[in-house]
């Protein structure tokens, strides 16, 4: 088959597996990263020395490497030394380009999350709706890290919505970026700066140091998509009859009140697109409306849905067919020349 629809193929293929669920997480393979990342952790005993700053740049390379050569490995065996051929119409192709095709489409999904946010939020839901606030607290601690002891209901529906509009770009909008951009490189470049972004960068005595270039090679990756992501929310809150015409307005207007240089975009364009307001409490207020209801928490993960299908099948998939799968096609044909040269 010709790569564009392999493209096609890999990109559908990697949406109906997001759609079908997540895998459990002791062997998902972001459990893995997170583990090895950990494992890198432990080894560094000085936290204050100057030094931590290069290691944890050079953590972080070794987790990329590690996990993209192990990707990169069982892409290139399953598309060159998978045997058989077969037809189906004018159109050939082989087992191993089958094959590939699938595995390109795990290793794709993943690195971004769509349906999974609503599995997280509906138990939290559901105990609003029984009244049970102290157990949507408690739940609602899984997803956030703030303090949810004592949260009144606004606050924990607050709370969902900040983190599913947050994880917009951080989930979905960037890795498929970059999966258009680099093909598979890039979706798994991505996800590991950001994850060891999520477990190292604080700014404490303990990660400080080490945590600074996961941190920063974080918010370089996500600058462009994160300020580019109000215009994907606006068009899913069009195509869901919400608010859309102030979205992108809102966005410039309130993104800095985040102490995160991109998570106020996408956070502000949501509040704007639900009319709701989101607050964390001594941190941050955006958004003109109420605080949000138990409604407002389906609602937004329906326009995380809708503004993340758009973008991938709009903007990722043309990007992948015409540069990023070129991008994988040629590292995987370079894996296979070398094992060739040295065995």
């Amino acid at each position: 088959m010709q790569l564009w629809l392999d493209a096609v193929l890999i990109v559908a293929a990697a949406a109906l597996m997001d759609r079908a669920g997540e895998l459990p997480n002791r062997i998902h393979p972001l459990r893995w990263i997170g583990n090895t990342a950990g494992f890198l952790d432990r080894r560094i005993k000085n936290r204050a020395a100057k030094a931590n700053r290069l290691w944890g740049a050079l953590s972080y390379l070794l987790v990329f490497l590690l996990f993209w050569t192990a990707a990169l490995a069982v892409c290139a065996a399953l598309k060159y030394y998978v045997p058989g051929t077969f037809a189906i119409g004018p159109v050939e192709s082989s087992y191993g380009e089958v094959l590939w095709i699938l595995a390109s489409a795990a290793v794709f999904k993943f690195s971004f999350a769509v349906f999974s946010f609503r599995s997280h939020c509906d138990p939290i839901r559901k105990d609003l709706r029984d009244g049970k606030v102290e157990d949507a607290a408690a739940k609602v601690q899984m997803i956030v890290s703030r303090r949810t002891e004592g949260m009144d209901a606004g606050h924990i529906a607050s709370s969902c919505c900040e983190t599913v509009s947050e994880n917009l770009v951080d989930s979905i909008i960037s890795p498929a970026a970059y999966f258009g951009l680099l093909g598979l490189p890039g979706a798994v470049m991505f996800r590991c700066a950001n994850l060891m972004d999520a477990m190292w960068g604080y700014l404490n005595d303990k990660y400080r140091t080490l945590g600074f270039f996961p941190a920063k090679f974080d918010d370089v990756l996500g600058y462009a998509t994160s300020r580019a992501s109000p215009v994907f929310i606006a068009a899913a809150a069009w195509l869901l009859r919400m608010e859309h015409r102030g979205v992108i307005a809102a966005a410039r207007e309130e993104h800095g009140k985040t102490p995160s240089p991109n998570s106020g975009w996408p956070m502000t364009a949501f509040a704007a697109a639900l009319n709701i307001s989101m607050e964390k409490k001594d941190v941050y207020v955006m958004g003109k409306g109420p605080m949000p209801s138990v409604d407002d928490i389906s609602r937004c993960c329906c326009l995380l849905e809708v503004a993340s299908l758009i973008f991938i099948f709009a903007v990722a998939l043309p990007l992948y067919a015409f540069i990023g799968i070129h991008v994988q096609s040629f590292t995987e044909e370079a894996f296979r020349n070398i094992l060739e040269a040295l065995f």
